[in-house]
């Protein structure tokens, strides 16, 4: 796999919508700039009593539409441009679905696979306060990411409401529903990727039912999804993750799968599929291939034996910018990430939206909303790209842009 520089990558696709869009001078250099970044040193006392000293960072990227929003990541590759990069993508992925968030992320260079709970628990409590002053429910909230889950959310909520001498349960989303937290945001990133699958299927006149599907990643958002698309009528005939991959043309049983993930903790040695290389993955003869692990897997050499003829972005920034020309030359349909995966963040406004009301909705109104601006948010992209005749891509990065230039020509510049 190439290196590709993130934050690099994120610019060249911000300055392409600039053009398409004929953006502001000054607008646009606000935009290739992240509003502030902040690193810390996060030290923890391990188990054996030794002081281990790890790597944080919160970057707030624009904040024109709203509180930052964007996921915390626990990774031992973990950089600040990485983090700078997701945050852009965050106020992208925000104004695509147009809820009232711009964008924010946040990482710790660590291997959490090496530590216990207890020395977990101290990393996140301690990475929370060293980041404090920049959280909060008008301020910043965030969620869970790579590594990262309901539980590490809560110790987040509690650190912040024990500082306080409150529950500040809105100040983060992707909690617990005990301590806040909303019905239906598990799942909600793999079924807004559904959504999209059903969407970009149905525009190009393509069924599912019998079509093939290849995912790569079975975690929190691959997992789900293998499932989703087996209920939609695909086969799902190729699954990989960082440590093996499974091959089965007729079709992988999905909850079989899970189950075998679940006590393996990989798709490695799954009995009823052969082994796969996952180098070889996208090289398969499939209808669709679904991204679902980290960035820069689908490269422009990558994308020049890709056997899909849709590809649907679960993961954030899985293609280098180089792959994007040739799956345009060889007239692959890419729904991208922004899109694509933005249903976690959308489940999240909800979750936000209810820790501020006092006030729980039911599963199926979740659902149902969720629906609803996922839907709306592609085919106003959908509608963008045949006006402005370019890809998904270039047209929901420029349909993103208008948005966010909008808000922040309307507040104007202080002082």
């Amino acid at each position: 796999m190439s290196e590709t520089d993130p934050w690099q990558a994120v610019l060249e696709r911000i300055d392409d919508g600039a053009r398409l869009i004929g953006l502001d001078d000054g607008i646009h250099r606000m935009l290739s700039v992240p509003t502030r970044v902040l690193e810390v040193a996060v030290p923890v006392r391990m188990d054996n009593g030794r002081v281990e000293v790890f790597t944080g960072w919160r970057v707030h990227h624009d904040v024109s539409r709203g509180p930052g929003k964007g996921g915390i990541r626990f990774h031992q590759s973990v950089t600040v441009n990485e983090v700078k990069a997701l945050a852009a993508e965050m106020t992208l992925k925000c104004a695509v679905v147009d809820i009232p968030f711009g964008g924010a992320k946040g990482g710790v260079q660590v291997d959490p696979r090496l530590l216990s709970d207890f020395e977990l628990e101290r990393l996140t409590r301690r990475y929370t306060i060293d980041v404090a002053s920049l959280l909060g429910p008008d301020r910043d909230v965030p969620a869970p990411d790579v590594n990262t889950d309901a539980r590490v959310m809560a110790w987040l909520m509690d650190t912040i409401s024990m500082f306080r001498g409150e529950a500040v349960t809105g100040i983060v989303t992707g909690k617990p529903v005990a301590i806040g937290g909303s019905l239906g945001h598990v799942g909600a990133t793999s079924q807004g990727v559904l959504i999209c699958c059903r969407a970009i299927f149905h525009e190009l006149g393509m069924p599912m039912a019998g079509a093939r599907a290849i995912v790569q990643g079975h975690g929190k958002v691959g997992g789900p999804l293998c499932y989703l698309l087996s209920s939609a009528g695909m086969r799902v005939v190729a699954v990989t993750d960082a440590d093996g991959g499974v091959y089965n043309p007729a079709g992988l049983d999905t909850l079989a799968l899970a189950d075998h993930v679940a006590r393996r903790g990989s798709v490695d040695g799954f009995e009823m599929a052969d082994p796969l290389d996952p180098a070889k993955l996208w090289e398969i003869e499939c209808e669709l291939a679904v991204p679902a692990a980290l960035e820069n897997t689908i490269t422009a050499e990558a994308a020049e034996s890709l056997g899909a003829k849709v590809v649907v972005e679960a993961a954030n920034g899985p293609t280098v910018p180089q792959a994007d020309a040739v799956l345009e030359r060889r007239g692959i349909v890419l729904v991208p990430d922004i899109l694509a995966n933005a249903g976690g963040v959308t489940a999240s406004y909800f979750e936000w939206a209810q820790s501020r009301q006092g006030f729980a909705w039911e599963g199926q109104i979740v659902a149902e909303r969720l629906r609803r601006i996922m839907e709306t948010a592609f085919d106003a992209c959908w509608h963008r790209s045949k006006d402005l005749k370019v890809t998904l891509r270039r047209a929901s990065v420029a349909l993103a842009l208008e948005r966010v230039g909008e808000a922040i020509r309307l507040r104007g510049l202080f002082p």
